[in-house]
């Protein structure tokens, strides 16, 4: 078994550059989608495109107007904006967003240029002074007077901050543009672009290169596209020729693990755009750092003596997203400066395999664990790495450690996630392996310390960022999933002697389509990661807050009144889903366990994610931020005999849910009992008194 390393605390100024990287990535990454429709409207319809439309590619004049198009619009005003939108959300969510917005605006019309860098600074400046404002009249506003005081607060600092940033930070950042833009020119002029690849490509491996590409490159490259129709910039860091001439080498030239698992990283880098699959090969023999520089400098002097460029970013660094973006005129460059970049670099890198002595077998986990401890997390790819030479391929993982903790993630962390972990710790108990944790939680309170995480299908993405470390999977059926046989599979595979004793030498089953990550074998990522989260206190905060569900909540007494006589309807007069909800919530609020939001918030978390749990069961509950219109825990069962339509799906049993610190949980995990059990659902279905439903779930208080 692979022994645990504790890493030191990570204070360098390599560290500080990579947050303030990821930062500004995650800026841009999450509108990549507009960029990459921005550079195929440039390519497509501008004078010079493959289909020139003046309408659309804003030349030439209409009824003796010039035409506005749509490449110069999105430039100037949608990017930036939607890139200042994302910076304040991601510094005070929503609100933030929209002050940054605000103020991006005045940049962009001071400068009456694109302004990316105006975008990125004033975008979380308003999100984080407008955090700052609201917090000094947090909690004092009189009952009634909140909207009004939010939107007026906002509506002026955002007006605010638009006067500032047309006076005061839109000169500041065209003058940083002009002179990073000359920099550049000076260094295109004289041929010294190549050497920018000294500092590039380490930069990669560190994982510094999200600062230097989207902080620098992209905003420099989109300004030149516009001027030029193309930028040299988009391919300094994307180009994939460095990294593929590495895995070629180890391919011919590499030994045990490294060699067998170059193929499918080879694959994964050149086609999937995930060059950090590489790192690990690089840090394993550091002297191959001189083999992707080389590279790096080939392919950007190719651009460069070729005259070459991408319309927009390419991003991942696919050969299919480079393509997709090339300009019209640079096909032969671009394909030429990355197969000459990918034969430089296996090349050298063939020269330092050949002359050098190392163990790759060996050090491709050391170097996996390092590129890890570099990143900071635990990377999407490297059950790849560290998998390929027990099962050879994709799809299988080795499995480094047991698993221990498994969480249910949903929004509000008390109904769905609650019946689904009662199901799965079921299964798992019933497997042989009582001591594995099945908690459940808000995805707000998720942390990165657990091995198995469990969503709906439409909120995977959301659980992601908090647990990097985990195996995902996503569900779209909590009652009766095929997704929690292969995890309970994963478990088995995992948690015996043999595998823990072998290591390296067994494979689990990755269940890589129920994790959502494409033929990668995430379900064992997370595996490694068992070792250090098996004694953490998983259960220390309560579900009220979000926190996570005790593992053995179905074991505990709950008090007498969550679930009564009053609150069980055998014949619900409900004929739609939100009128069902409705009909749920006012057995809630007529208990005196919620206010009248609390059905209110149940509507909009049904329209984020349905509650529908398969066996025709639907239990709707507020969102996670309407746990402060719940008074007290209370449960609610409506039958519905002729059944309803629940978003395409047949319901005929509805139960309301207001949860407070777990008192819920009991009958939660009773109710999830009898819906995995058809005869008892079928006896639910007869039922003809409120006491045979009370009876069934194990709680009998007429």
């Amino acid at each position: 078994m692979a022994t645990e390393t504790v890493a030191k605390p990570r204070t360098s100024v390599r560290v500080g550059v990579q947050k303030f990287g990821t930062f500004l990535s995650g800026m841009i990454m999450p509108n990549i989608g507009a960029f990459i429709a921005w550079g195929l409207i440039t390519a497509l319809f501008i004078e010079k495109g493959w289909i020139p439309v003046p309408g659309l590619g804003g030349f030439g004049e209409t009824d003796g107007k010039p035409n506005i198009g749509l490449v110069g619009p999105m430039i100037t005003y949608l990017l930036p904006l939607l890139i200042a939108y994302t910076g304040g959300r991601m510094v005070y969510d929503v609100r933030g967003g929209v002050v940054g917005a605000i103020g991006t605006m005045g940049v962009i019309v001071g400068a009456g240029i694109p302004m990316f860098i105006g975008a990125m600074i004033m975008g979380p400046l308003g999100g984080w002074t407008m955090k700052k404002i609201d917090s000094l009249w947090d909690g004092k506003i009189r009952p009634g007077f909140e909207m009004l005081v939010n939107n007026f607060s906002a509506g002026i600092w955002g007006a605010f901050l638009a006067m500032l940033g047309f006076y005061g930070i839109s000169p500041l950042v065209q003058a940083f543009s002009t002179g990073a833009g000359n920099v550049v020119q000076f260094l295109v002029n004289n041929g010294l672009l190549p050497l920018t690849s000294i500092f590039i490509e380490p930069a990669k491996v560190l994982f510094l290169n999200n600062a230097i590409n989207h902080g620098v490159l992209t905003p420099l490259g989109i300004q030149q596209s516009l001027q030029q129709g193309k930028s040299i910039l988009f391919l300094l860091e994307a180009n994939p020729g460095p990294g593929l001439g590495i895995l070629l080498a180890y391919m011919f030239f590499g030994k045990g693990v490294a060699k067998a698992s170059a193929p499918g990283a080879a694959l994964i880098h050149f086609l999937g755009g995930i060059h950090e699959i590489y790192f690990p090969y690089v840090l394993m023999r550091p002297l191959l750092i001189l083999a992707t520089i080389a590279g790096g400098m080939t392919g950007i002097a190719t651009l460069a003596i070729t005259g070459s460029g991408l319309v927009a970013p390419a991003a991942p660094g696919s050969i299919l997203a480079v393509l997709a973006q090339t300009s019209r005129d640079s096909y032969v460059g671009v394909i030429l400066a990355v197969i000459l970049a990918t034969t430089v670099s296996f090349l050298v890198a063939s020269v330092i395999l050949k002359t050098t002595k190392h163990s790759d077998e060996v050090d491709l986990n050391d170097a996996t664990s390092k590129m890890e401890a570099m990143k900071g997390k635990k990377s999407s790819v490297s059950s790849v790495l560290t998998g390929a030479g027990a099962g050879g391929g994709v799809g299988t993982a080795v499995l480094a450690g047991p698993i221990k903790n498994i969480v249910f993630a949903c929004d509000a962390g008390m109904g769905s996630s609650a019946m689904g972990a009662s199901v799965l710790r079921n299964k798992i108990k019933a497997a042989g392996f009582p001591d594995v944790k099945v908690t459940n939680s808000a995805i707000a309170n998720l942390s990165d310390t657990y091995d198995v995480v469990i969503t709906h299908q439409d909120l995977t993405e959301r659980a992601k960022p908090a647990t990097a470390s985990a195996a995902h999977f996503s569900v779209d059926n909590f009652m009766n999933s095929p997704r929690y046989d292969e995890i309970v599979e994963l478990v088995r595979e995992s948690n015996t002697p043999e595998a823990a004793g072998s290591g390296a030498d067994t494979a689990g089953v990755a269940g890589a389509a129920g994790a959502g990550v494409a033929g990668m074998g995430a379900g064992a990522a997370a595996a490694g990661h068992g070792a250090h989260v098996a004694d953490a206190p998983v259960d220390a905060a309560p579900a009220a807050e979000g926190g996570t569900a005790p593992a053995e909540a179905e074991e505990t007494a709950a008090p007498s009144d969550i679930l009564v006589a009053d609150s069980v309807i055998l014949n619900g007069r409900a004929t739609s889903r939100d009128a069902a909800i409705d009909e749920a919530g006012r057995l809630l609020l007529d208990r005196g366990a919620v206010d009248q939001d609390y059905i209110a918030a149940m509507h909009e978390r049904e329209e984020s994610v349905s509650t529908y749990m398969g066996s025709f069961l639907a239990i709707p509950h507020g969102t996670n931020a309407a746990k402060d219109h719940i008074m007290k825990s209370a449960v609610s069962v409506i039958r519905y005999p002729d059944g309803i339509d629940w978003n395409g799906k047949q319901v005929k049993f509805v139960v309301g849910v207001a949860g407070i610190n777990n008192e819920h949980l009991h009958i939660l995990s009773s109710i999830a009992k009898v819906f995995t059990n058809k005869a008892q659902v079928a006896q639910l279905e007869a039922a003809t008194t409120v006491d045979e439903v009370l009876d069934l779930f194990g709680k009998v208080n007429a």
